[in-house]
């Protein structure tokens, strides 16, 4: 796809992973207009290209009245990534905040199939796997899409919410021929995160020197942490190369207990302190990696950015942009909040 001046809509696109896919697109030289709301999403993520006036900004919620109507008009392609999300103390304790995006992406979907954009791409999450094959941290396990299906079995009501909106997005695309893909994100970190997620969570800590250390859980929970700059470059290719509403993994397949992450920010940070780890703190599936044969058949995507090389990038950026005081004021808050 020739994204040289294609009118592409971001949804969500002054949050964390939002801002970086607008960088993207504005590289490779697309109109981009960013829909946002900013309840989690930072303005300043995307300042530097409000000002220059290389993107077009309209701040709203898009569940209000004619918004999303307003948002796709013009567009040849939706990034839709606008949701209520967050980390894991997030989507366990607001389900019900999380269950209206179930709403959300019905207005999207259905404002883009009545403007006849070209093509629709969802961020969909690893929340749609079924918990029952992700108990288990001794086994090496390895998610593969056609692992969702009956009996469904999704992490949380936002696990609901991102897997009907694949469903209904395949809909569109049988049924009004809408060109759609949907991209499953897998425990992505990296600048501009947000502490309710664990790496930020964790350097956070380090960053205030807390001692003990708390890790939530006993430590053995198993992630495949993915740099935001990864997701990025798959979901332009998912945008590229998916049509038909296909849903495909994006994660690496590194395998990476929490306790182990948490050892190395204090290692590389020069922290010394005790790790406390906290049972009675939610800690979500055991066992959650990607495979990611598929994207690498569809989309010659593979993962560029080895965890623990993405984790000192992301370390030397927090350190370097904030401020202990007021974290300090606001940590306990941020872990759960957007």
């Amino acid at each position: 796809m020739n994204w040289n001046g294609r009118p592409v809509l971001v949804t969500g696109g002054a949050s964390f992973i939002g801002s970086h896919l607008v960088d993207g697109l504005v590289e490779r030289g697309a109109s981009v207009r960013i829909v946002d709301d900013l309840s989690s999403g930072q303005l300043e993520n995307i300042k530097e290209h409000v000002d220059a006036g290389r993107v077009e900004f309209i701040r709203g919620d898009l569940k209000e009245s004619g918004l999303a109507k307003k948002a796709v008009d013009g567009m040849s392609v939706v990034f839709h990534l606008a949701a209520d999300h967050g980390g894991r103390g997030y989507v366990e304790l607001h389900q019900s905040a999380c269950a209206l995006n179930m709403m959300l992406d019905q207005l999207v979907f259905d404002a883009a199939a009545h403007a006849r954009v070209d093509k629709v791409v969802f961020a969909s999450s690893g929340c749609v796997y079924p918990n029952g094959l992700q108990t288990d941290p001794s086994q090496t396990v390895y998610l593969t899409e056609d692992s969702v299906g009956p009996p469904f079995d999704a992490d949380n009501m936002y696990g609901w919410a991102k897997l009907m909106g694949e469903m209904t997005l395949r809909a569109y695309c049988q049924d009004r021929g809408l060109g759609a893909a949907s991209c499953r994100y897998f425990t992505v970190y990296g600048t501009r995160g947000h502490e309710n997620h664990a790496v930020i969570a964790m350097i956070a800590r380090a960053f205030l020197k807390q001692d003990p250390f708390d890790v939530w859980g006993n430590g053995e929970q198993i992630r495949n942490w993915t740099h935001v700059s990864d997701i990025v470059a798959g979901t332009i290719l998912a945008a590229d190369r998916i049509d038909d509403g296909t849903a495909v993994n994006l994660g690496t397949m590194e395998r990476t207990r929490v306790i182990d992450a948490a050892r190395e920010v204090l290692t590389y940070t020069g922290h010394k302190a005790e790790i406390r780890l906290l049972l009675d703190k939610p800690v979500g599936p055991m066992n959650r990696v990607a495979d990611n044969a598929l994207a690498a058949r569809l989309l010659d995507w593979r993962p560029k950015v080895k965890f623990v090389d993405g984790l000192h990038r992301t370390i030397d950026w927090y350190f370097g942009s904030k401020d202990r005081a007021k974290l300090a004021a606001d940590l306990e808050r941020k872990l759960t909040e957007r």
